[in-house]
């Protein structure tokens, strides 16, 4: 394949509630579907919904809210994951989502993880975010590079990354090594209280630019919404701020053909692996364009870079 549509998901889960927040990715997977896309992303842990309440004081509302968002974790074999393969399978197109996901031993702590689900309804490996962010920490573990792997699919190679991932550089440099052409870089969605003005150069779109130039990739960046009224009353208290979305996607040479959108949508484009190599012809970091006499890279033991 030369030619791959590509799809980006914004919309708000349903908070607190992942049997409902799974069946409404299944009906935004079914839509992806029918209008032909070979990839459906959504943004970080977007099912059962992005932690708003972590920059909360603490207080009895802010432990019943952790204890909740526990409870509605999910487990990477549990029905929430088998239904969305089923959807999947259904729509025909891959998806990538971002989850909470529960661990399977202790069924106490929570990673923010990506999971990769083929077109066939299989799941290919999931990523846990290796670093939760600022107060995340409170909610999440740290995850592992277990998941910092290239999928080979019949379109080409597919990665995936959560948000401040980017900004570590390293995780990323890893996917580059493996040759990536199309990436996820799943987001909550924009804080318009700290980001700029302009949403087309607030932080998460700067970053997935950058990747998408740096690893010369498509990049499908879908972002979470969260306003106010997604919020159940009772815990609205514990919303500081709003996530806006401003999901988009990007070409190789890092500038934006779907987006930025602040509704509910999904954001389609035609990715063309001709465009890949000729930006990696110009620039490949791990490749023709690196100093292999200088750096090496090894991740768990393996050597990545330089070959």
């Amino acid at each position: 394949m030369s030619k791959i549509n590509l799809a980006a998901v914004q919309a708000a889960p349903v908070f607190f509630d992942k049997a409902a927040s799974t069946e409404k990715a299944c009906d935004w997977i079914a839509e992806a579907g029918k209008r032909g896309a070979d990839i459906t992303a959504f943004g970080e842990t977007w099912l059962p919904g992005y932690p708003f309440f972590i920059e909360a004081p603490l207080s009895d509302l802010w432990w019943e809210a952790a204890a909740l968002y526990l409870e509605n974790a999910v487990l990477l074999d549990g029905p929430e994951i088998g239904r969305i393969c089923k959807a999947a399978k259904q729509a025909r197109t891959d998806v990538v989502i971002g989850v909470a996901e529960l661990d399977a031993a202790t069924k106490s702590s929570i990673y923010a993880s990506l999971v990769f689900i083929s077109r066939d309804g299989e799941v290919l490996g999931r990523h846990r975010k290796i670093k939760p962010t600022h107060h995340e920490r409170s909610v999440w573990a740290d995850g592992d590079a277990k998941g910092l792997k290239v999928h080979e699919r019949p379109y080409g190679r597919l990665s995936g990354l959560n948000c401040w991932e980017h900004n570590i550089v390293l995780p990323g440099f890893s996917l580059i090594c493996q040759g990536t052409q199309i990436h996820v870089a799943g987001w909550p969605g924009r804080e318009p209280e700290t980001a700029p003005s302009d949403p087309v150069w607030s932080r998460q779109i700067l970053l997935s630019r950058a990747f998408a130039s740096q690893a010369g990739a498509y990049v499908i960046a879908p972002a979470g919404l969260r306003l106010n009224e997604h919020v159940p009353e009772k815990f609205r208290s514990l919303s500081a701020f709003e996530h806006t979305g401003q999901s988009a996607i990007i070409d190789p040479r890092g500038e934006i053909i779907a987006g930025p959108a602040d509704c509910e949508t999904i954001l389609f484009a035609e990715a063309d692996l001709e465009e890949v190599r000729k930006a990696k012809s110009a620039c490949d970091p791990a490749g023709h364009y690196s100093r292999p006499d200088l750096f090496e890279v090894r991740l768990e033991g393996e050597t990545l870079y330089p070959r």
